[in-house]
């Protein structure tokens, strides 16, 4: 069985286990997918704060509707982003017309200046990933983007975890340097 398709049975796995109220289940849900999810939700909304909560109230709906899950509409993952997806631009509506009402405070102070300084931050990112070696830069990006852990990593890129460890310790080290102001890594 291909990586994917293990991981969706896995997915599915988990959420017939939630749905029957196991909570190491539901951890194991959330340990997978809550950093991708919170980082959409704050893409729509534009505020960490609105982001953390629509995400505790999406997976509050996972644990109380878990068995309302089809596998024949699509993968857990896509299950997850488009509860998260439309309850974001939800949210975000919602937010607008209250804030035009006075019944919300105002977005984030100099939310403008932010979203620059974030995209100047995002450019700066992106270029010191471009500096890691390919093997570190493979784990970065699978740990940080896909939302792996190490033992996953390790399956995946069939390496040893302490080898995962290491090169991840390695390559934040140098992204540190790096994103550090005036920082150049050696």
């Amino acid at each position: 069985m291909s990586e994917s398709l293990q991981s969706e049975a896995d997915d599915r796995a988990l959420v017939g286990a939630i749905a029957r109220g196991e909570r190491e289940a539901f951890a194991a849900l959330y340990d997978r997918y809550a950093p991708l999810l919170l980082g959409a939700a704050h893409r729509v909304l534009g505020s960490r704060r609105d982001a953390e909560d629509l995400l505790h109230d999406v997976f509050l709906e996972v644990w109380h509707k878990a068995a309302g899950y089809d596998a024949a509409r699509g993968s857990v993952r896509s299950w997850l982003f488009v509860r998260v997806r439309s309850r974001a631009i939800d949210r975000a509506r919602s937010l607008a017309v209250a804030r035009r009402h006075g019944m919300a405070p105002a977005a984030e102070p100099d939310a403008a200046e932010a979203a620059l300084v974030a995209r100047a931050e995002a450019a700066s990112v992106r270029e010191a990933l471009r500096e890691l070696p390919e093997p570190q830069r493979r784990l970065v990006e699978l740990a940080f983007f896909e939302g792996l852990s190490c033992a996953e990593l390790a399956e995946r890129c069939a390496l040893p975890v302490g080898t995962v460890k290491s090169r991840l310790a390695r390559a934040m080290g140098r992204l540190r340097e790096q994103l550090r102001p005036g920082g150049q890594a050696p």
